[in-house]
């Protein structure tokens, strides 16, 4: 099952015979969505060329602009001369910048909020160390309904409209079902989770919907990527755990069931380290960030404490490798070819144009590209590995809550009419 990330197919619409009244206010949903979807895939443009990709006639295209005008969901801009005859066409681009989406992130050790306007303009961002693994279920959500509602009065007082909510999570969840059914490095089973922040949250709460954190990492970084004409990657994200995200031409591949993308846990070396999982050699063993703590530092070192942020922790240890500390340096070489060896079958299998490292791998990028890059072009069957392209992700930890917002805001490009 693909979900379509590129918005509607811009064509036109029509149907048979005559249209009742309900069948013309579905057709007006549908058409503002076709044009607000097309402005956040294609960029801003002219009215005049709004009507020739959608199909749709001149004036219906003034009409749905100008509802969306009204509504503060795009702006007009100054005009412009499409060709060398006819009269200026105003640009017409994305605003909405009253309305929010918010993305927030359930990891290991922290939580993560994050909330763009329609416009993709950061509007709240916080992170918050926590010790989630070592927290009851009911405490996690306790804490994550107080940032919500934090954040939700914050941009209220400020005139920003909050549509929904996206929570990632780890592991495998139920989309439908808002569980989180198996997390095994949070030590997470069934926990309903938008049930349960629905109970903590005021009456008459954001939607709030549930999604797998990497398959929400892969959404942000497709955004990045599509500008560069790149519709086929794999997220890889190296945390505790390892997560997959499978872009395939501009949709997110979820599977028949919704597990598409659980790479962590492919059984890479059955005699090594366990896993969380109750296996032994799962690929996150070899290059999950337990794995790199492992490799790279004694037990009582203090890039172990928990307690301590993630990243002043991972600066630690980029300090020690920048100056050339021989266990560091060791354990990154360790990682990088375990990282070959998971990459290249993911490579033979998937054939996409661009893999993008995020998490921790993106942190110590410079230590594990070019090792990396010489492993997959020696194991992939296809000549210069399929011509996939090694990138780092620019977003750092922050992809899973970005992908989280910009999903949360899908409800606006559905049924524009809904918001004011």
């Amino acid at each position: 099952m693909k979900a379509d990330l590129r918005g509607a197919g811009v064509r036109g619409a029509g149907s048979d015979g005559p249209l009742r009244a309900s069948d013309r206010a579905s057709l007006r949903r549908t058409n503002l969505g076709l044009v607000l979807r097309l402005l956040r895939d294609a960029g801003p443009r002219p009215r005049t060329q709004i009507a020739n990709e959608t199909g749709l006639p001149k004036a219906t295209i003034t009409n749905l602009v100008g509802e969306l005008v009204e509504r503060g969901l795009v702006s007009e801009g100054e005009a412009e001369r499409l060709g060398s005859v006819g009269r200026p066409s105003s640009t017409v681009r994305l605003d909405g910048r009253t309305i929010c989406g918010i993305g927030v992130e359930i990891n290991v050790d922290y939580l993560s909020l994050i909330a763009f306007d329609l416009r993709g303009e950061l509007v709240a961002e916080r992170h918050i160390p926590y010790d989630a693994r070592g927290s009851a279920p009911d405490a996690v959500l306790d804490r994550m309904a107080e940032a919500i509602s934090e954040a939700h009065d914050a941009l209220r007082a400020r005139g920003v409209h909050p549509v929904a909510v996206t929570i990632a999570a780890p592991g495998v969840i139920g989309m439908d079902t808002g569980v989180v059914s198996y997390a095994p490095n949070i030590g997470w089973r069934d926990v309903a989770v938008t049930e349960g922040l629905r109970t903590r949250l005021a009456p008459g709460a954001l939607p709030i919907r549930l999604e797998n954190d990497a398959k929400l990492g892969a959404i942000a970084e497709y955004r990045v990527a599509a500008a560069a004409d790149i519709h086929d990657l794999l997220y890889v994200t190296g945390e505790t755990g390892v997560g997959g995200g499978i872009i395939s031409d501009g949709r997110l591949l979820r599977g028949s069931a919704g597990f598409a993308g659980e790479i962590g846990h492919m059984p890479l070396d059955p005699t090594g380290q366990p896993c969380s999982c109750g296996r032994r050699g799962c690929w996150e063993t070899m290059v999950g960030l337990a794995a790199l703590l492992r490799l790279a530092a004694p037990p009582g070192d203090a890039v172990h404490d928990p307690s301590v942020d993630l990243e002043q922790r991972l600066t630690e240890l980029r300090r020690r490798a920048d100056a050339g500390d021989a266990l560091t340096r060791a354990a990154l070489e360790q990682i990088a070819d375990g990282l070959a060896v998971g990459l290249a079958l993911l490579v033979d299998v998937l054939n996409p144009r661009a893999i993008v490292l995020g998490g921790y791998f993106a942190h110590f990028g410079d230590h594990l590209l070019d090792r990396v890059r010489g492993e997959l072009s020696a194991r992939v069957m296809a000549p210069e590995a399929g011509d996939c392209e090694i990138v780092l992700s620019t977003l750092g930890f922050s992809a899973a809550a970005r992908g989280g917002a910009y999903l949360a805001l899908d409800s606006v490009y559905q049924d524009p009419g809904a918001f004011a």
